[in-house]
C-alpha cells in the first residue's frame, strides 16, 4: 500500500516509498510548506508515479536557503519556497536549470522567471477580525478602513491587534517593502498599529490561534491561504481580502542546476503546472491555483475576476533583490520601528 510516513531521524519528513524498489528513482524535494498541505499534491503525483521513491524535507524558508547553499546546491532535486527574494535570488546567481515541457511554456508570464523559477501557487494577503470584538463598529475591508478603525477605536483595540513583525520575519518584511510601494498612507497605518500596541508575531498561524481564543481582535497581512480554511472552522473569524489593494504571494519552485536526479524533479515540477496537479491545489489544498483554464474558490481566475485592478501580485523581477540589498532592508526597518513607536512616545 503506498502511504507516507514521517522518517525516523526528522518528524517534518515525508516519505512515499517506490512500489518496486529494483526500479526506484529517486526524488528529493526540499520544500517551505507544512506537511498537511503538501501531502495531497506529494499523494497523488505518487499515485501517478508509483516507481519514484519521493522525500519530502519541510524546512522553513531561511533553514531551506542556508541548507541548500551549505550543501554544495547538489542534494536536493526540487527547491520551493514562500521565501520570494531568497528563491529569485538564487535562480537569478545561476543556480536553477531551465524547464521546457509543453506546460512550463505555456505558464503564465506573470508567474515564472524566464523558465527556471515558477510560481505555482496564488495566496492573498489578508485581514481577518473577530465578529465580536467589532461590534458596533465598521469593519476593515481595506487598507484605508484599517487605519480609520485604529484612529478612531484606539483605546478599544489597544493590545487586541496583531500583524507579523518585520524584524524577525521574512513574511512580514516582504510585505512591508509592498505596502510601502503601494500606499502613500502606509507608514501613518505603522504608526497607527503602534498606537493600539499591536502584538507582533512570526506566523500567520500564531495569529490565527491568538484571534480564535480572544486575545486578538484584529489581524493585519496574514497569509490568505493559511487563514482561509482556519476561518471556515472559527465562524467567530471573518477573513477580508482588501478592496483597494490586495498583495498576493506566491511560492516559487526551482529544479536546482545540479539536482542528483534532474529527470524526476522536471517530471515533479511539470505536474506542480499541470492541469492535474494544480486542480489537486484547488480542490483538496486553500493554496489558490495559477493555472488559467481552472476556476472556483481561491483561483487566480476567479480572484481577477473578483478583485480586478485591486489585485496585486508581488513580481517575480529583480526589484525582489531590492528587499535583500542590506543597506535597504536596514533603512527600511529603522523607518519602520520608528513609525511604530511614534505615537507611543508622543502619547495619545
Amino acid at each position: 500500500m503506498l502511504s507516507a510516513m514521517a522518517l525516523a531521524d526528522d518528524a517534518h519528513v515525508l516519505r512515499y516509498a517506490a512500489a518496486h524498489e529494483a526500479t526506484a528513482q529517486p526524488l528529493e524535494i526540499y520544500g517551505a510548506l507544512d506537511n498537511d498541505l503538501m501531502a495531497p499534491l506529494l499523494a497523488d503525483f505518487h499515485a501517478r508515479y508509483p516507481d519514484i521513491d519521493l522525500t519530502y524535507r519541510n524546512l522553513t524558508t531561511l533553514t531551506l536557503y542556508r541548507r541548500f547553499l551549505a550543501e554544495d546546491e547538489a542534494s536536493a532535486d526540487v527547491v520551493m519556497s514562500s521565501a520570494m527574494p531568497w528563491q529569485y535570488q538564487l535562480a537569478n546567481r545561476g543556480h536553477a536549470q531551465a524547464l521546457t515541457t509543453s506546460a512550463a511554456r505555456q505558464w503564465p508570464q506573470a508567474s515564472r522567471w524566464r523558465h527556471e523559477l515558477f510560481g505555482f501557487t496564488f495566496e492573498p494577503v489578508v485581514i481577518v477580525y473577530r465578529r465580536d470584538a467589532l461590534e458596533g463598529a465598521t469593519p476593515p475591508d481595506s487598507h484605508e478602513a484599517l487605519l480609520r478603525l485604529l484612529t478612531h477605536e484606539r483605546q478599544r483595540l489597544t493590545g487586541r491587534v496583531v500583524t507579523y513583525d518585520p524584524w524577525r520575519s521574512g513574511a512580514g518584511y516582504t510585505y512591508a517593502t509592498e505596502d510601502a510601494h503601494m500606499s502613500p498612507r502606509y507608514w501613518e497605518l505603522v504608526a497607527a498599529l503602534g498606537g493600539v500596541k499591536a502584538a507582533l508575531a512570526d506566523t500567520t498561524g500564531e495569529m490565527l490561534d491568538g484571534l480564535a481564543d480572544g486575545r486578538y481582535a484584529v489581524g493585519y497581512n496574514l497569509l490568505g491561504s493559511y487563514a482561509r480554511d482556519f476561518v471556515a472552522d472559527h465562524p467567530q473569524l471573518e477573513m477580508v481580502i482588501p478592496s483597494d489593494y490586495a498583495l498576493v504571494t506566491q511560492r516559487l519552485v526551482l529544479i536546482p542546476k545540479r539536482a542528483p536526479h534532474p529527470e524526476t524533479a522536471e517530471r515533479f515540477v511539470d505536474y506542480l503546472l499541470s492541469r492535474q496537479g494544480q486542480q489537486v491545489i484547488r480542490d483538496k489544498t486553500p493554496l489558490g491555483a495559477v493555472h488559467t483554464a481552472l476556476e472556483g474558490e481561491g483561483t487566480a481566475r476567479d480572484l481577477r475576476k473578483t478583485l480586478g485592478d485591486a489585485l496585486h501580485p508581488i513580481a517575480i523581477d529583480p526589484s525582489l533583490l531590492a528587499t535583500l540589498d542590506t543597506l535597504k532592508r536596514h533603512s527600511l526597518l529603522e523607518r519602520w520601528q520608528r513609525e511604530y513607536t511614534r505615537l507611543s512616545d508622543n502619547g495619545p
